[in-house]
């Protein structure tokens, strides 16, 4: 492994805790399936989430990581899994074997772990989950294994992966944050972040310049550092120049221009004239490709693209859940946005399609996010409101988005609750007609309920 970062790290669990479990033996395998293996991680922490890279970095340098290939870390409130995508699609274009690693899962967790193109398979996660587990417990003399959270055994479990692959280069998406988060032990050779916003205060601080200085404790002394927001907080910016980090700036060292149906991008790398519009849906994706480009002008000297690997890779990827319109009638659109920036974007994004008679809106979010700021980024764009609750303890009950969209605004009428997710989808797709559109927003599980009913025969 490159090295360990010398701070703490915040990790996201799945929806919900558990307490602590009891160390297991040492040498015992607590599980034998990668579904037990899920159920046994969950239960190692009393917290979903929490601070501290001092476990997570015990553990790797027991496990002896060893990463050799280029590594990019890519952090922000909202745009960095297609960024990570549409560097993975490009880099593989070009003849490269890539390591991704991103979160949360929409289907299945082997999501998460990506080589070559490819998820990890059930087998091969199940071992890495060992060899973690075996490195958590330590020697048979140690007194006390260590915690780890539900994200940082997962994030170990992927780098033990990662290092046993041939890889040309590895992406890391950050967690949560950035300075305290479980990949941010991984000394990275370029560091992204793709914006910065509102959005898990509780950890990150609750303005722009807080969460801005989070996500910038990714930046590394004397390695390159690229920014894709426009408006970056000046604690990002005073943090790139007080450790060194060579930062670019969208809009000021590259950018990107519309050119009818294609676009253009400026970086330190030269020009490229003529790009297609990328597969991601919506016009927010021109900076995120931008970003991406920005990143392999970073690598040139060590990971050479041709200009028909990026058209290629812009063209071919592919991200579900992030502006994703479902083949059929009504249209269905589903959108993981659960932030409000997230939500704005969104919100255009709906705005520029063609003209629809009424939107139904599948809405369900976590009551740690901000249902309110939500809600009213999207009020012009919705009709009528199908609302559910999300499972675990995290998940807001009816109760509450009701009370939320009524205090925006919403009539009653206008709203209809329902039990669980696929119960409003299916409600909604009753209802609306064929010219209608059917959004589905708020979370990653909001998306993946209603991918899975979606597959229904209505």
């Amino acid at each position: 492994m490159s090295g360990a970062g010398p701070s703490q790290a915040a990790n996201s669990a799945p929806a919900g805790g558990s307490a602590a479990a009891k160390p297991q033996a040492w040498g015992a395998s607590p599980a034998a399936t990668l579904a037990g293996w899920l159920a046994f991680i969950e239960t190692l922490h009393p917290k979903a989430i929490a601070m501290g890279l001092e476990r997570v970095a015990a553990v790797a340098a027991r496990m002896d990581l060893r990463l050799t290939c280029p590594i990019v870390t890519v952090g922000g409130t909202n745009g960095k899994g297609s960024t990570c995508a549409m560097i993975e699609a490009i880099c593989r274009h070009a003849g490269f074997r890539t390591g991704l690693y991103a979160s949360p899962h929409l289907m299945r967790y082997n999501e998460r772990v990506r080589i070559a193109g490819e998820a990890a398979a059930d087998e091969a996660l199940a071992a890495a989950f060992e060899t973690v587990e075996t490195a958590r417990l330590g020697e048979p003399h140690d007194a006390q294994a260590t915690p780890l959270t539900y994200f940082e055994f997962g994030t170990l479990a992927a780098l033990d992966l990662f290092a046993r692959a041939p890889l040309d280069v590895l992406i890391l998406e950050v967690g949560l944050g950035g300075r305290l988060d479980a990949v941010n032990i991984v000394d990275t050779d370029v560091a992204v972040v793709t914006t910065v916003d509102i959005d898990h205060v509780d950890y990150l601080g609750p303005t722009r310049e807080h969460i801005g200085r989070e996500k910038a404790g990714i930046f590394r002394a004397g390695r390159q550092a690229i920014c894709g927001d426009p408006d970056p907080p000046h604690s990002l910016l005073e943090h790139a120049d007080a450790i060194g980090a060579p930062l670019w700036r969208i809009s000021r060292d590259y950018s990107y221009a519309t050119e009818g149906s294609q676009w253009r991008y400026s970086g330190p790398g030269g020009a490229r004239y003529g790009l297609p519009i990328p597969a991601l849906r919506g016009t927010h994706q021109l900076a995120n490709a931008a970003t991406a480009l920005a990143v392999l002008d970073a690598l040139r000297d060590r990971l050479p693209v041709a200009a028909s690997a990026v058209r290629d890779g812009l063209v071919g990827v592919e991200l579900p859940g992030r502006f994703q319109v479902l083949a059929g009638r009504p249209v269905v659109v589903v959108d993981v946005a659960h932030n409000p920036h997230a939500a704005r974007v969104l919100s255009d994004a709906l705005g520029a399609m063609s003209f629809h008679p009424r939107t139904f809106a599948v809405f369900g979010m976590l009551t740690d996010k901000d249902i309110d700021g939500v809600a009213a980024a999207l009020r012009a764009r919705i009709d009528r409101w199908y609302i559910a609750p999300l499972p675990g303890p995290r998940g807001a009950s009816a109760q509450r988005i009701e009370a939320v969209l009524r205090g925006i605004g919403i009539e009653s009428g206008a709203i209809r609750a329902f039990g669980d997710i696929a119960d409003a989808f299916r409600a909604a797709r009753s209802d609306a007609n064929e010219t209608d559109r059917i959004a589905a927003f708020g979370s990653f599980l909001t998306v993946a309920a209603v991918l899975s009913a979606a597959r229904e025969r209505p």
